[in-house]
């Protein structure tokens, strides 16, 4: 047997697999993902290969081509360690001076924010900026962003993160975003499942997470369901727990969209005078609109994924998505933990929850059919 792990899990017809190596998931036909398990338990490939010939009544020596070229094409690629370089933050001068510190509170925590320069609080300071206070409590955390040699450092508590340079400037955003809630929850890195790029809604009992490309109307949607009754429990980030497959709270703003505001000013008067961000990787012109995650909702269970879409001049339309597709579509935009044991409570979380496609251009038909989905009126 080797010494890396492979895991599987079965949804549908289908099976997910796993490998620890790279990292890197695979859905496939179930037979196809037996024949990786036999070959990453050091059976023979040519006992392998007339297993397979004599159970789908094929000569051995097709069986044996399908299975070389299955262990040398797809085994062996994705079972190689990836190395995955690290940013050497040991030596350097640290800034003399800071050109904004400020305090942000979240729950308990009063975490204490230094940028070196204005352009890097640019990187994350509007998302939290909501949460800034101006008390003078004791800090449970100290985060320092600066920067040496043309990247971005960051470090909590006198501790090295990482660092990034301008074209991985997201990573270092996610990082940042990481480190809050780890300080927040009082959960170390370790102890989470995974983070999703999808929208948070909740109620008093459960989540649902609304997923979709960029431009879909995740945020709009999302500003339109918290004005409506909803709770925003995160947006853009959504992290989740190993010890019960929660979706934790994380009170970061709503990035609206300058096509939307026009639909939010009802509701969002705010918006009017809040300031302007042009994201320039993106070309995109955004506002952003603080949570309403005011109560003391920090996590809920979540069985439901709705990949959602506004399409104009289209009728609502609500259907079951298989969960093939769910999971092609959730992974590539999601980072969930390269631990075996995490890797494993997420399988058995996703092969649990149900997966739907909502589109829709009238608001208030989408507000009725979310209320129909937390009710399980479907």
């Amino acid at each position: 047997m080797n010494d890396f792990q492979l895991l599987t899990q079965d949804i549908g017809d289908k099976t997910i697999v796993w490998f620890e190596g790279s990292n890197e998931y695979l859905v496939t036909e179930k037979r196809t993902a037996h024949i990786l398990e036999q070959l990453q338990q050091g059976i023979r490939e040519e006992e392998i290969g007339q297993n397979l010939a004599d159970s789908i009544d094929v000569p051995i020596d097709k069986a044996m081509d399908f299975v070389m070229e299955l262990k040398h094409n797809v085994y062996i690629p994705k079972s190689q360690i990836k190395k995955t370089a690290i940013a050497k933050t040991s030596t350097y001068e640290k800034p003399k001076k800071w050109e904004l510190v400020t305090h942000y509170k979240i729950g308990f925590c009063c975490i204490q924010v230094r940028f070196q320069k204005e352009h890097l609080a640019s990187l994350v300071h509007p998302k939290y900026a909501h949460l800034e206070t101006v008390g003078t409590e004791n800090s449970t955390a100290i985060f320092e962003v600066f920067q040496m040699n043309n990247k971005v450092v960051l470090e909590v508590n006198e501790q090295p993160i990482g660092a990034w340079s301008k074209e991985e400037v997201h990573y270092f955003q996610g990082k940042f975003s990481m480190e809050l809630i780890q300080q927040m929850h009082q959960k170390p890195e370790r102890e989470w499942i995974g983070v999703f790029h999808a929208s948070a809604v909740a109620n008093s009992e459960k989540s649902v997470l609304f997923l979709g490309d960029s431009g879909n109307g995740k945020s709009t949607s999302l500003a339109l369901l918290q004005a409506n009754g909803f709770t925003c429990l995160a947006d853009d980030f959504v992290p989740m727990a190993a010890e019960d497959c929660n979706v934790y709270r994380l009170p970061s703003a709503i990035s609206v969209k300058k096509n939307s505001w026009p639909i939010l000013a009802p509701f969002y008067p705010q918006l009017a005078n809040a300031s302007e961000y042009h994201l320039k990787l993106s070309n995109k012109i955004i506002r952003y609109l603080p949570p309403n995650s005011t109560s003391n909702i920090e996590h809920l269970p979540c069985n439901k994924l709705v990949f959602i879409k506004y399409h104009k001049d289209s009728e609502i339309q609500f259907s079951e998505l298989s969960k093939v597709e769910a999971f092609e579509r959730l992974i590539p935009d999601s980072w969930i933990s390269p631990a075996a044991g995490n890797v494993k409570t997420f399988l058995r979380w996703f092969s649990s929850v149900n997966c739907y496609q909502l589109t829709y251009s009238n608001n208030e038909k989408m507000i009725h059919q979310v209320h129909k989905i937390f009710s399980n009126e479907l």
